[in-house]
């Protein structure tokens, strides 16, 4: 099989999209954030999303008590809602920072593995 009949876009936005919800965590984790602004620091990271992707994984993520959020009036236009990490949502960061990080030496290592077939 060769690599044009693989759709590799495809195969890309598939693993863009298992990571998304990890994304947004790390991204509260430094500062609370509208969605606008969750967007933008998702697009600047090659993470490209649009807000119908984004906002039904804030609602879901804040159904699971991960999240949480409170309106603030904004200087131009409508009060925007700020979303927040919420204990529960910090203990999942947690985890999933050493799964990913476990993911990432697991990945190099079968990388390393095969650069030394070549």
């Amino acid at each position: 099989m060769n690599i044009d009949t693989i759709n590799t876009d495809n195969v890309k936005a598939q693993m863009r999209k298992g990571i998304l919800e990890y994304c947004i965590l790390l991204i509260l984790a430094n500062n609370d954030a509208y969605a606008t602004a969750i967007i933008n620091e998702l697009k600047a990271a090659k993470m490209i999303v649009v807000e119908g992707t984004l906002y039904p994984l804030l609602t879901r993520q804040k159904n699971q008590g991960l999240l949480n959020y409170r309106w603030e009036e904004s200087p131009q236009g409508p009060p925007r809602k700020y979303y927040m990490l919420t204990d529960k949502g910090r203990a999942l960061l947690t985890e999933l920072d050493a799964s990913w990080n476990e993911l990432v030496k697991t990945i190099q290592s079968l990388n390393k593995k095969n650069n030394n077939l070549q």
